[in-house]
């Protein structure tokens, strides 16, 4: 089977782990490295990697890695995935109660509801509940 993953740039793969597995019902696939993880939920595969992370054995190397030109990749963006949830104002309760940052309220859209909350390095993950179809 075909694969498709997502990579997210993240300050503390640990504290992204705790994020995704404890609040978002992902499960931890592989943590090889302080630096690297990869997690899933359902068909969705999300690796994390800490910037200038290293392999196993030490060495450089893999999506933290510096650009040609030195640059460091960075979290954040308005780039996201979405997850549907089944009681989107109950989960986002349990978040802000949590401390977890919202980058945008519950708003209700021609689909359903939606928010926007923030990993713990600041990556959007959007949280969808669809409408309920008419019977």
């Amino acid at each position: 089977m075909e694969q498709a993953s997502i990579r997210y740039i993240v300050h503390d793969v640990d504290a992204a782990i705790a994020f995704y597995v404890g609040d978002l019902g992902f499960y931890t696939l592989m943590h090889p490295a302080p630096g690297f993880a990869v997690l899933e939920r359902g068909a969705l595969r999300l690796l994390l990697s800490a910037p200038g992370s290293r392999g196993p054995d030490g060495t450089p190397g893999g999506g933290g890695s510096a650009m040609a030109d030195g640059t460091m990749p960075a979290p954040g963006g308005w780039n996201r995935f979405s997850l549907e949830v089944a009681n989107l104002a109950a989960l986002v309760g349990r978040l802000v109660a949590r401390g977890v940052p919202l980058r945008m309220d519950v708003v209700v859209g021609v689909g359903g509801s939606q928010a926007l909350v923030e990993d713990p390095s600041g990556n959007l993950v959007e949280l969808f509940e669809p409408l309920a179809e008419a019977g």
